[in-house]
């Protein structure tokens, strides 16, 4: 059956002609010619500022590359703008619908980039989800762009086309559902940790959900240092003596679970320290409750945590999830604006795991003296957030040799 097609208002609140009349929908009026565009840094007043802009003034500048092509980065856009890719198959909770219903989406990534950390970015949709394909368009793509952020790429595709591209490009590749929710997920845990009198090394942790996010939360905490880590999927965990893996699968069931534990979520959630949902699932309470004392409950699928907020309270010491309602919004802007910020202030190559680390190390420190259970991170409006992670990803890159600048 068709979806409904919804007839809203134009942002004055007319309605269109020969419709019954329908309710404003805000999100429509919004929408409408889109949420972005591009803008001049330089005037056009007249005929001189023309000749300069492009010819013939263009092509001195033109000259100059096509001899030093590294002045590139000094005299075009490119090192401050971020290509933000798609192939819409795993779109916010809506999953695979498309480029062009993902266009919104990528849109609101691209004024996020902007409104946060003040980079420039350019949503890329693209009509293949053949992952050679796709590394091959975003490499000719590249020399436009100073860094490029994939989005909404379904797993496991989105491991190999983040791989391919980061070996054969030499600026930063960043597959943000992965890497922008391990590093607020750990800045999270770090400050939860220290609310609680404990560290990372203190705590055995389970993941519900092994895709995209999943897999990447799991490596991350284990290179910050955990002290176990299980993940969980629709069959249980993943553990070695199952034979239904997939590549990603077999790593993450070698690199994770030194407890050994077999069997369902449940099962692994008695006597956890850590409870991490990005699977959209439903976790029973009883498991909840089997958890050890001083629990933190991340229950960040949206709209429908697999907890919910009431229930992990009764039993957890931090509670966390990925709305904007709750206290503790596990929010990716918090990372991604500032790390490319950073990249893009140093030219870096690549973005590493120091850089992310130092990343997730920034945003915990901005808490600072507020940190509460009602306070792990930051909200994703203050203000600090994004020159904090800026300055520690510059330094980070500097530290360990991929600025180039």
């Amino acid at each position: 059956m068709a979806a409904e097609i919804v007839n809203p208002r134009s942002a004055s609140g007319t309605e269109s002609e020969g419709t019954q009349e329908e309710p404003f929908d805000p999100a429509f009026a919004l929408h409408r010619g889109g949420k972005m565009a591009i803008q001049a840094t330089v005037p056009l007043r007249d005929k001189d500022d023309l000749s300069l802009a492009y010819t013939p003034g263009v092509a001195k500048v033109c000259s100059a590359i096509a001899e030093q092509p590294e002045l590139v980065n000094d005299y075009t856009w490119k090192s401050q703008v971020v290509a933000v890719v798609t192939d819409g198959t795993a779109v916010l909770g809506l999953g695979d619908i498309g480029p062009e219903a993902s266009l919104p989406v990528m849109e609101g990534k691209a004024i996020l980039f902007k409104q946060f950390g003040g980079v420039d970015a350019v949503p890329i949709a693209l009509a293949t989800t053949d992952a050679d394909e796709i590394v091959e368009t975003v490499a000719r793509l590249a020399p436009s762009f100073g860094g490029v952020n994939l989005e909404d790429i379904s797993a496991p595709r989105c491991f190999e086309i983040e791989r391919k591209l980061q070996e054969r490009l030499d600026i930063p590749v960043f597959h943000d559902d992965q890497h922008g929710t391990a590093i607020v997920t750990l800045a999270a845990l770090r400050n939860a940790a220290k609310l609680t009198g404990r560290t990372l090394g203190d705590l055995r942790a389970v993941i519900s959900g092994a895709g995209a996010a999943g897999v990447a939360i799991a490596k991350f905490l284990l290179e910050a240092g955990i002290g176990d880590v299980a993940v969980a999927d629709r069959k249980g965990i993943v553990s070695a003596d199952r034979e239904d893996l997939t590549d990603v699968k077999r790593e993450i069931a070698e690199l994770t679970n030194k407890a050994g534990l077999v069997g369902s979520l449940e099962t692994a959630l008695a006597g956890a320290d850590v409870f991490i949902g990005v699977s959209g699932g439903t976790v029973p309470e009883a498991a909840v409750a089997s958890m050890a004392p001083n629990a933190f409950v991340f229950a960040m699928a949206n709209p429908n945590p697999e907890v919910h907020p009431d229930v992990a309270h009764k039993y957890a010491a931090v509670v966390a999830t990925g709305r904007s309602d709750y206290p503790n919004q596990i929010n990716n802007v918090l990372a991604f604006p500032g790390i490319f910020a950073g990249a893009l202030q140093v030219r870096a190559s690549r973005i590493t795991e120091g850089m992310k680390i130092a990343a997730a190390n920034a945003i915990a420190d901005v808490v600072g003296d507020q940190l509460s259970a009602d306070c792990v991170i930051p909200s994703p409006f203050d203000e600090r957030v994004a020159p904090a992670v800026a300055a520690a990803v510059a330094a980070a890159a500097r530290a360990e040799g991929v600025a180039r600048r």
